[in-house]
């Protein structure tokens, strides 16, 4: 009998292989990938469509809607754009109620308004903290303001009260990936707390200060000292509009950073605060306390009208502003876009009207709204349902826009491939576009549920990785 040399027998079966197409070796990657235990009481499902043509090329639960995490938020983006513009931009203003008498009494109030501009005071971009009060205190300056007998108000109304979306767990809010929306907000609606741990496991965890100070707030700390190597296992408990906040958890003891961020509980107050402080400092007194239009409201309080506008300070364009949503993944600014689009389609500011929006806005694109379950604009819901393929829709349809080049450049770069990432709990989820070294363009849509144990996201890109 003839005897194949081994050689010869590995050659062939390396040429068999080397033959796969990528669709081929997506299928063995794919099921290998189920096969294991990780991925046992799982959900997963998986999507890659040709780029050029739409075209399915494999799919595999496609059609069951899953949590998406972050990756919603490329659905957020896309339908902003779409509804908003690439160059629209948020308007915050400055005036004053009252009259100016001349020797520069204001018998009236400072009047901060806002529409929503989530970039106000943000260390991002142009219109940081310091130059956005430097605007503002020349702006009183100039319109001759040497005493105020009234106050500073943060008028944050246009979004209402309600800050986070129905379905946000408690572990999440309060602390600033967690931080809700406000009509006026603030620096991104949040503030740091430095720590520094015991000197012993268990021990308690050192609160050093607040970055800006906060004198109005009340933090209880119960942090404990964690073993070395634990890292940040610290959580902020700050409900919104709150002046006490319970910090729980642990902070490792060796840990290379200086502390944790938490939530602002009140953005427009804060703003209203700040301007107040600036003011005192250079010797602009105010007769009474900042505050905002909410908490006039609870003392049965109306905003006079508005005198004078003082100055107006404009957001970056929302293709800067989704830049940092995709690249950094900012929860806030995904909940600021839904609750415009609900004022855009003529509804109140409420972040269920924004989802509505969007799922009618595809919906007449021709997806099935049964396969757009949105709760957030953000993905930090574990209650959103989205499918795949709803999703690959989307981001194929966006390929054609006009902004799309703004959009696709806003993608993060995960395993050589512009991929948007999502995570939370027992969720991990990528979706994005990818061209291999052949030229071969890909929409990619890969999404699991409920997994166990860690380091899932390596087997994740070790499916993608047969496209390369």
């Amino acid at each position: 009998m003839f005897k194949t040399p081994l050689s010869l027998l590995l050659l062939l079966i390396s040429s068999i292989t080397w033959a796969q197409t990528p669709v081929q070796k997506l299928e063995r990657a794919f099921n290998d990938f189920l096969a294991n235990p990780q991925t046992r009481y799982a959900s997963t499902s998986l999507l890659v469509l040709d780029a050029n043509t739409g075209k399915t090329l494999f799919g595999r639960n496609e059609n069951i809607g899953l949590a998406t995490a972050s990756t919603l938020k490329t659905i957020t983006a896309a339908t902003a754009f779409n509804i908003l513009g690439k160059d629209f931009q948020f308007q915050t203003t400055l005036g004053y109620t009252g009259q100016l008498t001349p020797d520069g009494t204001l018998k009236g109030n400072l009047v901060i308004t806002g529409s929503g501009d989530p970039t106000l005071g943000s260390a991002r971009y142009q219109n940081k903290e310091k130059a956005v009060l430097d605007q503002w205190v020349n702006a009183i300056s100039a319109a001759g303001i040497k005493r105020i007998e009234g106050m500073v108000i943060g008028d944050d109304r246009i979004f209402g009260t309600q800050t986070t979306p129905e379905g946000w767990t408690w572990q999440d809010i309060g602390n600033y990936y967690g931080a809700g929306t406000s009509g006026l907000a603030w620096r991104e609606n949040q503030f740091d707390i430095h720590l520094q741990p015991g000197q012993g496991i268990n021990t308690a965890v050192k609160l050093l200060r607040t970055v800006p100070e906060m004198p109005y707030l009340k933090l209880v700390n119960e942090l404990k000292t964690g073993a070395s190597g634990t890292g940040d296992n610290a959580y902020a408990f700050l409900p919104p509009y709150s002046n006490i906040g319970y910090l729980r958890g642990s902070w490792g003891m060796g840990i290379g950073k200086n502390g944790i961020s938490a939530a602002l509980p009140d953005p427009a107050f804060d703003c209203a605060y700040r301007l107040q402080d600036t003011l005192k400092r250079l010797g602009i007194s105010t007769a009474k306390p900042a505050t905002s239009t909410r908490m006039m409201a609870l003392n049965g309080e109306e905003l006079p009208g508005i005198t004078k506008n003082l100055s107006s300070i404009s957001s970056p364009p929302l293709s800067e502003i989704v830049f940092w949503f995709l690249k950094k993944s900012i929860n806030l600014y995904g909940e600021t876009l839904l609750k415009t689009l609900a004022l855009k389609s003529g509804k109140m500011a409420k972040t269920t009207e924004g989802a509505k929006a969007e799922i009618n806005f595809w919906a007449d694109k021709g997806i099935d709204r049964n396969a757009l379950n949105i709760i957030d604009g953000s993905g930090l819901s574990p209650a959103n349902r989205v499918t795949a393929a709803a999703m690959g829709s989307i981001l194929f349809m966006a390929q054609t826009a006009s902004w799309f080049s703004d959009y696709y450049k806003a993608f993060p770069e995960y395993n050589g491939m512009k991929i948007k990432s999502g995570t939370i709990n027992d969720v991990s989820a990528f979706a994005g576009y990818y061209t291999n070294g052949a030229g071969n363009k890909y929409i990619i849509v890969i999404n699991i549920n409920n997994y166990s144990g860690s380091g899932i996201n390596r087997k994740l890109f070790k499916v993608l990785d047969a496209l390369k």
